[in-house]
């Protein structure tokens, strides 16, 4: 048996981040505003974090937020010391991660018990409307389909990730921001610089034809038209929240320990086996 080539190309994704900082106008709005909703959201945890990670590979955007922060790029091996921080933040990069429960896993390995983790990342609605009208564009005109658009995880699925990596107390949950462009192409140019352009490893190596891009621009406005002859496309952003497993947290109560019955919670009468149930009456 052969191993499956790895989902993204790391190399092809350094030199699009890396074209996208050497712009005259980098597109990081997201990442600022998931800088922005992070923080909020961390002023809702009664707890000040002394010894916090953010793993990014746009440092520009997170540190000026988190000044006391270590700043570690998002490679595959994280460079994070074991039980040294009680905060650790992956910052909209996972989606991009060949093994997303490893990175999750070596997050939990950095934190000190009952340290705090907190992930963002795209999740499966982002870019619909781009995944789609590009692939009815290349089967038109080329007869065939190649991955153009990265695939995203949903929501459900991503939650289990973090019960995988062995954190406490996991909550997933999602955001779904429609975002205006002048057109389709207006919001590939976008995509490139953000650094967020197409990194699979089976991607096609070939330039993309003209013809397709102008075919699924024109697919794009009839079906996703906005106001004013712009069109939308969706960004939904996943935060998973996870605990370093610690005594203190809060546990189920072990069977056997309820001081009420289900059926006196329900309202229901209780019979012995093979009898059925019946809802009380006033």
């Amino acid at each position: 048996m052969t191993t499956p080539p790895e989902l993204t190309d790391r190399a092809a994704l350094e030199r699009q981040r890396e074209r996208a900082l050497r712009s005259d106008a980098p597109a990081l709005f997201l990442h600022e505003e998931a800088a922005d909703e992070v923080q909020e959201r961390l002023t809702e945890v009664n707890r000040h974090f002394t010894t916090p990670a953010v793993i990014t590979p746009f440092p520009q955007v997170w540190s000026p937020l988190f000044p006391e922060a270590r700043i570690v790029p998002d490679t595959e091996a994280l460079d994070l010391e074991p039980q040294a921080h009680d905060l650790v933040v992956h910052a909209l990069s996972l989606h991009w991660a060949n093994d997303p429960v490893g990175q999750l896993v070596q997050a939990r390995r950095a934190l000190k018990p009952d340290g705090l983790f907190l992930g963002v990342l795209f999740g499966g609605r982002t870019l619909q409307e781009l995944r789609a009208t590009l692939a009815e564009a290349e089967a038109a005109q080329t007869g065939g389909l190649s991955p153009r658009v990265l695939p995203m995880g949903e929501i459900r699925d991503l939650g289990a990730l973090l019960q995988r990596a062995g954190f406490a107390l996991p909550v997933a949950d999602s955001n779904l921001r429609q975002v205006s462009y002048a057109s389709a192409l207006h919001l590939m140019r976008d995509l490139r610089a953000m650094g967020e352009t197409n990194a699979m490893t089976l991607r096609r190596r070939a330039p993309t034809r003209k013809s397709v891009l102008l075919d699924a621009a024109n697919r794009y406005a009839q079906a996703y038209a906005a106001p004013e002859g712009r069109v939308m496309a969706s960004f939904e952003t996943v935060f998973l929240t996870g605990w370093a497993p610690d005594e203190s947290q809060p546990k189920p109560l072990r069977p056997g320990t309820a001081s009420r019955s289900l059926a006196e919670a329900l309202g229901t009468e209780e019979f012995a086996t093979g009898d059925i149930a019946r809802p009380k009456r006033d």
